[in-house]
């Protein structure tokens, strides 16, 4: 399976799942629906910064010498159109089911805002997770970043 389609499978599937549970949520204790909105959107993100942590730290493993590297900003972009369009066709198909309520959005909302965001809300932190990861692998090597121009501290 290539990684964009893992990707955007696992994280589609988790917007949604989250949706659904925000949806009950807000049915059962509409009181309480903005710090589970709030909950939701931190479990999304720090899903997708961690993916992008460990495949920084990854990409930084298998190339060590700091100014190669594998282009990740593609899969993860892929991944993330694929992730919010899919995950919002899934949220409408089962906002049309009884009991279910996701927000009684339109097809065309689902597809163009509601995907956007969550492209968005997939990407932006994967890249962010990636430099990280990257970075924190490269000073744990000894290695000094791409195009920083201070010397390697030796260790003690």
């Amino acid at each position: 399976m290539t990684a964009w389609v893992l990707r955007a499978t696992v994280l589609g599937a988790l917007v949604v799942a989250l949706r659904v549970l925000l949806g009950f949520g807000m049915v059962n204790w509409p009181a309480q629906g903005s710090w589970m909105r709030l909950l939701c959107l931190v479990v999304i993100i720090g899903a997708v910064a961690g993916w992008g942590f460990l495949d920084g730290r990854r990409d930084r493993a298998a190339h060590p010498e700091g100014d190669g590297g594998s282009d990740l900003t593609i899969p993860w972009l892929t991944a993330a159109v694929a992730g919010g369009l899919g995950s919002g066709l899934v949220s409408w198909i089962l906002d049309q089911v009884p009991n279910f309520d996701l927000g009684d959005n339109g097809l065309l909302f689902e597809l163009t805002a509601g995907a956007s965001f969550i492209v968005l809300l997939i990407f932006i932190p994967a890249l962010a997770g990636i430099a990280i990861g990257r970075r924190l692998a490269g000073r744990n090597k000894g290695t000094a970043p791409a195009g920083s121009n201070q010397p390697v501290a030796a260790a003690s």
